[in-house]
């Protein structure tokens, strides 16, 4: 049951593409939330620098980052990401680029007023991301969570009484189809997003000659695997392709917090959900998510892996996943991260994932 780990190398990764897009993208993705808040921008440059240097070159942020979400901080991780363009003259040739405009508020009237999204925004949001990305393009322009009320975040159970949408899924294709037209985005995508969408946005696009999404970047780990019940074969069957985020689960699957009994201050120093009490009230603050993680973690070290080499190795091997967005404050991390690539889990490992899958379910869901 024990695994054998590669030592640090630089990767020629095998490119993946992304849906029915021209995009072809590393199957690492580094995400950039933590720029502008745990990290600042030199560190982020560093961290930038050294991901390129190991072959990652598809780079996630979106308008609302740095995380957790503040006014003051708004747009500053897509600055930061500018300024590293800016730094480099050429550099930006050699990256694919995705960002994301923000759907209705959800508690953050600086990122959007009302509870709808209108073409206008949509516009509005890409512009201002041009601008702080200082491109003239962006590569992947994902919709951050649907307008429409949708179980997500948290929240398992879709109501009917919630529903507020204001703009139809074919007026956002229209706003997204404009700027493709205008050559300020090449490709688009969704995230958050459930397999009703997905099949609209692609139905709705085929219809009217719209646009068509290559991707979908929604929550999938060890203790969030809802992806896995249907969302997979809706992306299987229409071409789609499915982008991973939070693949350590918040850091709950590093194993930083198996010691204790909380994820609340008196977890490691620094760890977001120790440090922003926002955080601790969400699906990662469960006490069910940590006492799966912690089982998790344990049958990794039975297996001779660390955590995190468990966690990034079952997202990395899924049929399922194109690319696994890697979330880092630092560049140990990035390649602690990185070197988890190629790990190839063995039967009987896999076997016991899905029977603790079985007794915990998806506690983070």
């Amino acid at each position: 049951m024990r695994v054998s780990i590669s030592p640090m190398k630089k990767l020629n990764f095998d490119k993946v593409r992304l849906g029915q897009s021209e995009l072809r993208v590393a199957p690492i993705c580094l995400g950039t939330m933590t720029f502008g808040e745990q990290v600042d921008e030199p560190a982020a440059h560093a961290i930038l620098d050294r991901a390129l240097e190991r072959g990652v070159d598809f780079i996630d942020t979106a308008e609302m980052y740095a995380v957790p979400a503040r006014a003051e901080t708004c747009g500053a991780t897509e600055t930061i990401i500018g300024n590293w363009f800016a730094k480099h003259p050429g550099l930006r040739r050699r990256v694919t680029l995705a960002t994301k405009v923000a759907g209705p508020s959800r508690g953050m009237p600086w990122v959007r007023n009302g509870s709808g999204m209108t073409p206008a925004d949509i516009v509005a949001s890409c512009e201002g991301s041009l601008r702080r990305l200082q491109t003239d393009v962006i590569d992947l322009y994902q919709i951050h969570w649907p307008e429409r009320h949708v179980p997500a975040f948290g929240n398992i159970y879709y109501d009917p009484a919630k529903e507020s949408s204001q703009t139809s899924i074919h007026e956002q294709l229209e706003a997204l189809g404009g700027l493709v037209k205008a050559g300020k985005v090449r490709e688009i995508g969704v995230s958050n997003e459930t397999p009703y969408g997905v099949h609209e946005f692609v139905r709705l696009a085929e219809q009217h000659g719209l646009p068509r999404i290559a991707t979908v970047q929604n929550v999938y780990n060890l203790l969030s695997r809802a992806m896995e019940n249907g969302l997979d074969e809706s992306m299987h069957r229409l071409g789609v392709s499915f982008l991973a985020y939070s693949p350590l689960g918040f850091g709950l699957l590093t194993g930083k917090y198996d010691i204790g009994g909380t994820v609340g201050p008196d977890a490691p120093q620094g760890a977001r959900i120790a440090r922003y009490e926002s955080m601790r009230k969400q699906r990662w603050g469960r006490a069910e998510s940590l006492e799966a993680a912690r089982r998790y973690n344990a049958l990794a070290r039975e297996a001779g892996l660390t955590p995190t080499q468990l966690a990034l190795a079952f997202c990395y091997s899924k049929w399922s996943v194109a690319s696994t967005i890697l979330g880092v404050t630092s560049i140990a991390q990035l390649d602690e991260n990185i070197d988890a690539f190629g790990t190839v889990l063995p039967p009987d490992v896999l076997a016991a994932i899905d029977k603790l899958r079985w007794e915990m379910r998806d506690p983070a869901i």
